[in-house]
């Protein structure tokens, strides 16, 4: 999903810099605090896996200020959690830098990632698996930037909704063939075991437009998922459900589930909160057993 400009936090934490530099032996010891029989886990997506928090400020200089799905993944399973995620990554510009994206590529200009690495994300992904044959966990979570994109280029159209309705069917035939070369990709390298790709939520399930839109990414996702031995964690359904009860009446935002706007904390961004994160990662926990 996409990641907001932080140019203006970065610039006004110049001053910070001192500070994080002096917490660096801790974080280094922390790391190094890690059970030697840790065995690695490797997550992979956009800002969903990443954690992102939208307007964070001076939280942007330190990733460790995001927690996603994946860091309650690796706690409960005892891994290592590796994530490579990217805010406002698309499944092309997880393959190439010359793809159009949502923020990724600017967010890594000016903020850190949790794993440092240049390049792409897959290429990261299938260097990293090739090194750690001992990899018990693979999960993904992209596409949702690819309709941001459609909705992006809609919003000008006289007619949006058209424009979004008439446009779904090309991007989600580009998102299958570009998962597919990623799924592809990543078995390649030898790792055969649980590869788990995270389908999204609708922000509001009331809202048919945007419903409909991740159902149908979901969908293209999950068959591809199939024919590469990959199975699906449920957050479209999880987050369903939680939404189905009468005083939600089917908006997400209601059940705690999203961030709270900045601008009005009575509204939501789409992004998952805490609770959020730790339902998806109860879901690929499920997915695996």
């Amino acid at each position: 999903m996409k990641a907001l400009d932080v140019k203006r936090a970065i610039e006004l934490g110049v001053a910070a810099v001192g500070l994080l530099m002096a917490g660096a032996a801790t974080f280094a010891s922390d790391n190094r605090a890690a059970p030697e029989e840790a065995l690695p886990y490797l997550a992979l997506g956009d800002s969903l896996a990443f954690g992102f928090i939208t307007q964070a400020g001076f939280e942007y200089l330190n990733a460790k200020n995001f927690l996603g799905y994946p860091a309650y993944v690796g706690a409960a399973l005892h891994l290592k959690t590796v994530n490579s995620a990217c805010p406002g990554e698309t499944s092309g510009s997880f393959i190439s830098a010359s793809v159009a994206d949502e923020g990724c590529r600017s967010f890594r200009a000016r903020a850190p990632l949790h794993v440092a690495y240049t390049g792409t994300q897959l290429a990261f992904a299938t260097t990293f698996l090739e090194a750690h044959p001992e990899t018990r966990l693979v999960t993904i979570a992209l596409g949702a930037n690819d309709l941001i994109l459609l909705q992006d280029a809609c919003a000008s159209s006289p007619d949006p909704t058209t424009c979004i309705q008439s446009g779904l069917a090309p991007v989600l035939a580009g998102v299958s063939s570009n998962m597919d070369t990623i799924l592809r990709g990543l078995r390649a390298t030898g790792f055969s075991g649980p590869l788990i790709v995270v389908s999204y939520y609708s922000p509001d399930y009331t809202d048919a437009l945007v419903t409909e839109a991740t159902a149908a990414l979901n969908l293209t996702v999950a068959a591809v998922a199939s024919v590469h031995g990959a199975r699906v964690a449920d957050g479209f359904s999880a987050f369903q459900h939680a939404a189905s009860n009468p005083f939600a009446g089917g908006r997400t935002c209601v059940t705690g589930l999203l961030n709270a706007s900045p601008q009005n904390q009575n509204l939501c961004d789409k992004h998952a909160s805490q609770s959020g994160h730790q339902l998806l990662a109860h879901i690929v926990e499920a997915a695996i057993e």
